[in-house]
């Protein structure tokens, strides 16, 4: 999937230490797109880092073309973030 990333979604890559493998990843093979604020879709994926399990979360705005990824940031509160189906 083609996609962009606006300046603050990079700085934040860099400030949160998210290598771009990972935002590709997520982006082409999402394991959950869950609905967020203002249209916006969080595109989720489980990564690993220091022998630790993370969410990776994308915050998506796909009216664009291509879709623009807004922001970017991984957390160990996996249970807090991931839709039960």
């Amino acid at each position: 999937m083609e996609y962009r990333l606006t300046e603050h979604a990079e700085l934040e890559m860099q400030r949160r230490q998210v290598p771009s493998e990972w935002i590709e990843s997520v982006m082409h093979a999402p394991e959950q797109i869950v609905t967020g604020f203002g249209g916006r879709k969080v595109y989720q994926g489980r990564v690993s880092a220091d022998d630790k399990t993370y969410l990776l979360r994308l915050i998506v705005e796909d009216w664009h073309t291509p879709p623009v990824v807004v922001t970017v940031y991984r957390t160990s509160k996996i249970e807090k973030y991931w839709e039960q189906t």
